[in-house]
């Protein structure tokens, strides 16, 4: 806040939370998002909302170091109750799509694979690193240039296969987001879990991201009738998402809960995602 020339005097902040810390859903963003917050209401200060994410990320890139985009930010400060939140990061114009699910009798199920979700081994950086030098190959400024008309051909300029897997990840799964938007849009939210479960599959071969057990729950919530599931977050651990009808969750839950039994896993740990604060545990 002081390098963007805003007088803020100290404060003493006392926190509680209800995030899962190393479960993939951000916690990160959200203690920065809420520290911002709070700053701003105690010195009155004038931020407009859409430029709050960035110095959020600002903290997280400077300060701690970490390479992150500002997805988790601006989910943290503009989400909307009832709206998923399309942002285009390069622009950072957003657009608040219809998401109502209690209306149509469904529920995002969170599963913490209880997986620890960690980047400390640079993992997530080597493949933003791989992404970068992928895109100045290819002449683009990020692969979100490289449309799917066109992967094909930028594959065949890529000479080593890791990279090329990484480039086919990105490209598709920008499509992906797409095309959810336009289910979400036309409201046939049911429509979006093929392409959740094929998220999830281009993260596991393509991406290389997930663990055994963030496999297992997707694959287990689907077996158990789930419209689609797929790890959320950056990866190496953390949680899934799968979108189930509503009065399915225990069913779901069980499910899930004997697949890492017979796997030896530690056990999971559910939540129905809510509108408003917190979650519902089960």
């Amino acid at each position: 806040l002081r390098d963007a020339g805003f007088d803020v005097p100290g404060a003493r902040i006392a926190i509680d939370s209800d995030v899962p810390l190393g479960s993939g859903l951000s916690s990160s963003a959200a203690l920065e998002s809420s520290v911002l917050t709070a700053l701003i209401d105690l010195g009155r200060l004038d931020l407009p909302l859409a430029k709050r994410p960035a110095l959020a990320q600002r903290a997280e890139n400077v300060y701690v170091g970490a390479p992150t985009g500002i997805l988790d930010q601006s989910a943290s400060i503009r989400c909307q109750e009832g709206r998923a939140l399309f942002l285009d990061c390069r622009t950072y114009e957003i657009d608040q799509i219809p998401f109502d699910l209690a209306a149509e009798g469904l529920a995002i199920l969170v599963i913490n694979s209880n997986a620890p979700h960690q980047h400390v081994d640079g993992e997530y950086g080597a493949r933003r690193k791989s992404c970068e030098e992928a895109a100045h190959i290819l002449g683009v400024a990020a692969l979100r240039d490289v449309t799917p008309a066109d992967l094909d051909d930028a594959l065949g300029k890529l000479d080593d296969d890791v990279m090329r897997r990484r480039v086919r990840h990105i490209v598709t799964e920008n499509q992906r987001v797409l095309d959810t938007v336009e289910l979400l849009r036309a409201g046939r939210t049911r429509d979006i879990g093929p392409l959740l479960t094929a998220s999830h599959a281009s993260m596991r071969e393509d991406f290389e991201i997930t663990v055994p057990q963030v496999d297992i729950a997707v694959e287990s919530a689907l077996a158990a009738g789930a419209y689609g599931a797929r790890m959320t977050g950056g990866g190496f651990g953390g949680c899934v998402l799968a979108l189930i009808d509503a009065d399915r969750a225990d069913e779901t839950v069980a499910a899930v809960e004997a697949a890492y039994a017979e796997a030896d896993f530690t056990a999971p740990t559910c939540w129905i995602a809510t509108a408003g604060p917190g979650a519902t545990r089960l």
